[in-house]
């Protein structure tokens, strides 16, 4: 751990961790940077990320081009919700991603994470059924080992194993 890490001893007494036991897990590693697919903790020894952080860094981090173009984002409009309300770069990305889908695959539906993902989807085939007026529908087909995120839907179709 870095000298200057007060942070780390502030802020601990203030955060539940994903998938720990608190009261028995060792304390976690401090990050102080990262690039490409390397994490460098505070005290500057470096991880190879080879989990894609849980959640993210499929193209690794500080790629230059998606920096740019995020930056570039939040000069303009950081976030607008989709809820009755609709811009540019949403459209033209919806548009892209369809181009690329079978045809009749037309529409995509934006998420801010996995577990969003998988619980708007698991929302959608319900919702899809009761449009249908077919009831009783009520069970999802699941992954033996399968992680499917961290909402309450979502770990419910979870392998606790």
């Amino acid at each position: 751990m870095s000298e200057n890490a007060d942070w780390y001893d502030a802020g601990f007494k203030h955060i539940w961790l994903p998938y720990t036991q608190m009261k028995g897990a060792p304390a976690p590693l401090a990050v102080a940077r990262t690039h490409g697919t390397r994490i460098v903790l505070a005290d500057g020894r470096e991880l190879i990320d080879g989990i894609a952080s849980w959640w993210t860094a499929c193209h690794g981090y500080n790629h230059p081009h998606i920096r740019e173009t995020v930056q570039r984002q939040l000069e303009t409009m950081p976030h607008v919700m989709l809820g009755g309300l609709v811009h540019e770069q949403a459209f033209t990305l919806a548009k892209r991603l369809c181009d690329l889908l079978p045809k009749e695959l037309s529409r995509v539906f934006f998420s801010d994470s996995g577990s969003v993902a998988v619980e708007v989807a698991m929302k959608m085939a319900t919702q899809y059924w009761l449009n249908q007026s077919v009831r009783g529908r009520t069970k999802f087909v699941a992954f033996k080992g399968g992680y499917h995120g961290d909402t309450i839907a979502t770990m419910s179709v979870c392998d606790p194993e």
